[in-house]
């Protein structure tokens, strides 16, 4: 005040004019910022370098997030030794991110601190929870004019399930301006990508941290056993299946929770016993039970399902089966040139387990033609499966990555529709890769139009046996290994594919009416044979990019899983069998747990860049999928799913991002767990999410602005 008023004086006078006003209004600034910067001074967060140091980091909303790791509430806490011991499990885990030369896997933090930073300043874009009256409602996170905007904008903006998939340059870059990329892949082999244009990222955080959950079951046709893309919820006019012919995704993402089977949910068999019997009530439906009536290879017995050894479909066993195949071709060698077969619908599993002592590691297509379900038996014995529509469309696999295609007691009509389907086959089998068919009675107009249309693409017969035992006739095909073969045909038909076709573009993609051509430099993936197994799993060929990034991943997610997933997190790893790597990059965690009896879906985003190929090569299996959609799996699938930054690189792409958590909800077992890796600033939202599903928090941890988390679902349903 005093300074005010010398001011007024010195105007008053009017002998020093405008120098003393400007003076005067200076010595006000810096009184200003003074007096801002003693008051403000309590409320800086000092950096901390070290684990020792960060004890109580904060998130972004300004929650504390545990650093130490936090046993479930039925757990005594550990002595300060064991979280030091714990400490240091983690230490390659997260504090060494920034020292990764891993291909796509380095820490998305290290690429926009700029972009990070405005994101945990700004609270915009939050996303709506409501889902038509059903499932998720957001109570307290906005104004209801906002939820109803943003509900309306979904709408308007939600394509169709049963649109063409079009991967356009403004989607990709989404993934490329912005915080979230796997820089590293991009630089081992996305230079397309890098060239197309840069969209603005959105701002705001993944999830609104002012949201509140509550829940609803869904009210579905099918119940416990709901597959959101696959059946059909509504339909106008007559309907005669609710059984989708292909993918067709609801408009917004379901926000309702599966429920259990009516007579409630069991603890599963655990692995390997549950090869031989599973429990009945965790997979029954009346269609079921009235095809167990009429098989040999599984019975009711009790409250189980049990499939006695070597029984299966075909008369004589399965041992006896394989044995067959084996006499009429020598060259396969099961387990070791043979590892990946894909399994042509899903009659009897047995075939895969049988395959599974061999080390053949065999992916059943779970085609959904019908109303058995015999894919979710699969799963629920602990073997791979997929399920997907087999129409008109590409499977969710690369080109020429299996070994070997199986279709016994095939009930497939491969000559239908021009041969489609066949040559999709072609399409997924790699060159000089075996086709296996068994079939039972053909017709003779059937197996002219089959000789035909094999031969049009130029498919060897190698063998041709009725095994009399098993009262069926067994065809072993191979795919041609050169491009020489296709100019001798005498009919072009079906015409070799146009160059600037891509073989592996695969979602939502059409099959095409022609035949891509034979890898033949030996820089391209497919010229030669993989090495035998196991040796195919450390082997990288020419086509591979960067090998010494591909070491190194593996020799890193071995690291992480024995110090870290093995040791630190308190999971009973005998009760773990089906595992997902939902964002897997270069299968190096799915190598990592082959100490373990588990096998591992690897899932790659269709819009990350592709490396699912080189999963295949390593002699492991996965398949393309968008997680702003819905997985195609049966509820209860997985007993443990794997996210290493997914959310981030999900951000500015999925409308509902809440709807991923629903999803992995889904098609998680009771008592199944989840590891999640990403930025504090989306674990710590996202831990709240997990507790409004009745999750347990088993452990968090984090180091600056990394985080781990370890959560299990329990039996609770709304």
């Amino acid at each position: 005040m005093a300074v005010t008023r010398f001011g007024r004086q010195l105007q008053a006078k009017g002998s020093y004019g405008f120098c003393v006003k400007m003076t005067a209004v200076g010595v006000l600034g810096l009184c200003f910022i003074l007096i801002w910067s003693l008051f403000s001074s309590s409320s800086v967060v000092s950096q901390r370098s070290t684990f020792g140091e960060f004890s109580e980091p904060v998130s972004a909303n300004g929650k504390v997030f545990e650093s130490q790791i936090r046993p479930g509430k039925n757990e005594p806490r550990k002595n300060q030794a064991s979280k030091e011991n714990k400490k240091s499990k983690f230490d390659f885990d997260l504090g060494k991110r920034d020292e990764k030369t891993v291909n796509g896997s380095e820490s998305s933090v290290n690429k926009g601190g700029k972009e990070a930073s405005n994101e945990e300043k700004e609270e915009k874009g939050n996303e709506s929870a409501e889902s038509d009256g059903e499932g998720l409602q957001k109570v307290d996170g906005g104004e209801k004019e906002e939820v109803e905007a943003n509900d309306k904008e979904q709408e308007e903006d939600a394509v169709d399930g049963e649109r063409q998939w079009n991967e356009n340059s403004e989607e990709d870059a989404e993934l490329i301006d912005g915080v979230d990329v796997d820089q590293e892949a991009l630089e081992d082999g996305s230079d397309e990508s890098k060239s197309k244009g840069k969209k603005k990222a959105k701002t705001g955080p993944l999830f609104d941290p002012k949201a509140h959950y509550t829940w609803k079951l869904c009210s579905t046709r099918s119940k416990h056993n709901y597959i959101p893309c696959i059946d059909v919820e509504s339909a106008g006019g007559r309907l005669q299946s609710y059984r989708h012919h292909e993918r067709s995704c609801p408009r917004t993402p379901p926000m309702c929770l599966v429920p259990l089977p009516l007579d409630g949910y069991g603890t599963p068999v655990r692995w390997p016993e549950s090869k031989l019997k599973i429990l009945y009530k965790n997979v029954a439906h009346p269609k079921l039970a009235a095809f167990v009536k009429t098989q040999s290879w599984v019975v009711e017995s009790g409250e189980y399902l049990t499939f006695p050894q070597n029984q299966t479909e075909l008369k004589g066993g399965v041992m006896h089966y394989l044995e067959s195949i084996e006499e009429m071709l020598p060259d396969i060698e099961w387990g070791k040139n043979i590892r990946l077969v894909l399994d042509i619908g899903c009659t009897d599993s047995g075939f895969a387990a049988a395959l599974l002592d061999k080390d053949v590691l065999t992916l059943t297509l779970g085609l959904k033609d019908d109303l058995v379900d015999l894919a979710q038996v699969a799963l629920e014995r602990g073997l791979p499966a997929v399920v997907s529509p087999f129409k008109n469309r590409r499977l969710p696999f690369p080109s020429i990555v299996f070994d070997a295609i199986h279709c016994g007691e095939c009930h497939t009509l491969w000559h239908s529709n021009g041969g489609k389907l066949l040559l999709e086959m072609n399409r997924v089998l790699r060159p000089g890769g075996y086709f296996i068919l068994s079939t039972q009675h053909d017709s003779i107009e059937v197996e002219e139009v089959m000789s035909n249309l094999t031969a049009s693409i130029c498919w060897n017969i190698l063998a041709h046996k009725a095994v009399e035992i098993s009262d069926v006739g067994v065809k072993i095909y191979q795919k041609p290994e050169s491009n020489d073969i296709f100019e001798l045909r005498r009919k072009k038909n079906p015409p070799l594919c146009k160059e600037d076709e891509n073989p592996d573009s695969a979602w939502y993609n059409p099959i095409k009416s022609c035949l891509h051509t034979i890898p033949s430099s030996i820089e391209q993936r497919g010229t030669e044979w993989p090495e035998q197994w196991p040796k195919r799993l450390e082997t990288y060929p020419d086509w591979m990019n960067n090998k010494e990034k591909l070491i190194a991943d593996t020799l890193h997610w071995k690291a992480i899983v024995d110090k870290s997933y093995l040791a630190g997190m308190d999971i009973d790893w005998s009760n773990i069998r089906n595992v997902m790597d939902m964002k897997a990059i270069n299968g190096g965690f799915a190598a990592a747990l082959l100490q373990k009896e588990v096998w591992v879906m690897n899932v790659v985003h269709v819009h990350a860049p592709d490396t699912l190929p080189i999963i295949f090569e390593r002699g492991l299996v996965g398949v393309y999928h968008d997680w702003c959609e819905p997985f195609g799996t049966y509820p209860r699938s997985y007993d443990l799913l794997h996210a290493d930054h997914l959310f981030s690189r999900l951000k500015k792409r999925c409308k509902q991002p809440v709807a991923i958590v629903v999803e992995m909800d889904r098609i998680v077992r009771p008592g199944g767990w989840a590891i999640i890796r990403d930025k504090v600033e989306i674990l710590d939202p996202l831990e709240g999410i997990f507790r409004s599903l009745h999750w347990e928090i088993r452990m968090t941890y984090n180091h600056e602005k990394e985080g781990i988390m370890c959560v299990q679902k329990t039996i609770w349903r709304p």
